[in-house]
C-alpha cells in the first residue's frame, strides 16, 4: 500500500457516490506498501478503504474480487467489498478501483509474533490453500521466475555502482533456483505476499488477510516459504518460530515428499523475488505522493545468503525436525 496517483475530493466523491455511500467528507492517504495507490474515505455511510491499483487491469482486479467473494463465503476472514460497482467500472487516471470495508484489528511488530501466533498463520495460510483448491478461475503470477532475469536487466540499467555486485550474485541464484525447481509441486491458488503487514489480529486471533493484489495459481509450498521469510526473521531466522509455523501448516494440510525435497530451492526463489521486486519498488523507485514506507532490499539478500550455506536436509530439520 502507498500513494502513486492523486486523489481529488471530486474523485473521492465520485467513488463514494457511486457505492450509495454519499459524498466524500475525509481522504487520509496510506504510505505503507509498494504496488498500489491506498485511501481511507470517510462519507456518511462511514470510513472505508479505497484501492486505486497502478498495475492491474480490469481482469486482474476481476480475479482478486472473485477469489475473495469466493474465500469470503467460505470462511477464510478476507476483505470485503462494498457493492455497488462492477471491476474496472470507477477510474481514478484510468485506473481501477476497490472500495472495501475497513478489516478489524490491526497488524503486528514482530516482536510479538510467537510460536502461539505462529501457528495461527501456519494453520491460516494452509486453510487458504485447502479451500483454495475449490476456486475455479485460474491466473498465472506477476512474478514468475522466467520474469526476475529481466527485471535484473532493468535493475542493472540505472547504472548504480552499489547495485553491481548484489545483481551479479541475485543473476546466479535465480540460474541456480531455475536449475534444480522441480517441476512436480503442488498447485492451486496462493497469496503470493502474506507480510506481517497483510495480516491483522486481534488478540492470538487472525481477524484478517488482505491485499490479495498478487494472488495467483503457483506451488503451495512456494506460499508458505514466503511466509517463513516475511515473517520467521530478525537479525537472523528465528527457527523456533518457524518450526511452529511449519508445524500449525501441517495440521491442516501436509507437505508432500516432493515439497521437503525442494524446501531449500523454494525458499531461495522466494528470497531472490522479494531482494529483485525491493531494488525495484524501493531503492529504485522516487514516485509517489507524500510519504512511503521504506523496504530494503538487503534484508532479502541476507536471508538469501544463510540460505545459500544450508543444504535442504539441514534446512528441512530445522523447520520440521528430524527426518526418521
Amino acid at each position: 500500500m502507498a500513494v502513486y496517483t492523486s486523489l481529488s475530493p471530486e474523485d473521492a466523491s465520485r467513488i463514494t457516490n457511486a457505492h450509495g455511500l454519499g459524498p466524500c467528507l475525509e481522504v487520509v492517504p496510506v504510505s505503507a506498501g509498494s504496488v498500489n495507490s491506498n485511501f481511507f474515505l470517510v462519507s456518511a455511510g462511514g470510513r472505508h478503504f479505497l484501492r486505486i491499483y497502478e498495475e492491474q487491469g480490469k481482469d486482474g482486479v476481476e480475479y482478486e474480487w472473485d477469489l475473495l467473494d469466493f474465500l469470503g463465503a467460505a470462511g477464510v476472514p478476507v476483505p470485503k467489498r462494498v457493492p455497488g460497482t462492477t471491476p474496472g467500472q470507477i477510474c481514478v487516471a484510468g485506473k481501477p478501483t476497490a472500495l472495501f470495508e475497513v478489516v478489524p484489528g490491526g497488524d503486528i511488530c514482530h516482536r510479538l509474533f510467537d510460536v502461539t501466533r505462529a501457528r495461527q498463520v501456519g494453520l491460516t495460510l494452509a486453510r487458504i490453500h485447502r479451500i483454495g483448491a475449490g476456486f475455479q478461475t485460474h491466473r498465472a503470477s506477476r512474478f514468475k521466475r522466467d520474469t526476475l532475469p529481466e527485471r535484473l536487466d532493468t535493475a542493472a540499467a540505472h547504472g548504480r555502482p552499489e547495485l553491481i555486485p548484489v545483481i551479479a550474485a541475485l543473476r546466479a541464484l535465480c540460474a541456480e533456483v531455475d536449475r534444480a525447481y522441480p517441476a512436480d509441486l503442488p498447485r492451486g491458488v496462493i497469496h503470493g505476499d502474506m507480510f506481517r503487514d497483510n495480516v491483522f489480529w486481534e488478540g492470538q486471533r487472525v481477524s484478517a488477510v488482505i491485499d490479495w493484489e498478487s494472488a495467483s495459481d503457483g506451488e503451495l509450498i512456494y506460499d508458505l516459504a514466503v511466509v517463513f521469510l516475511a515473517w520467521c526473521y530478525a537479525d537472523d531466522f528465528r527457527w523456533d518460530v518457524a518450526r511452529a509455523l511449519f508445524a500449525g501448516y501441517q495440521e491442516e494440510r501436509a507437505l508432500t515428499d516432493a515439497e521437503r525435497g525442494a524446501l531449500r530451492t523454494v525458499c531461495l526463489a522466494g528470497a531472490t523475488r522479494f531482494a529483485i521486486t525491493r531494488i525495484l519498488d524501493f531503492h529504485l523507485r522516487g514516485d509517489g505522493v507524500g510519504d512511503r514506507v521504506m523496504k530494503d532490499y538487503r534484508r532479502f539478500v541476507a536471508r538469501a545468503d544463510t540460505l545459500a550455506a544450508l543444504d535442504n536436509a539441514q534446512l528441512v530439520e530445522r523447520l520440521l525436525g528430524p527426518t526418521r
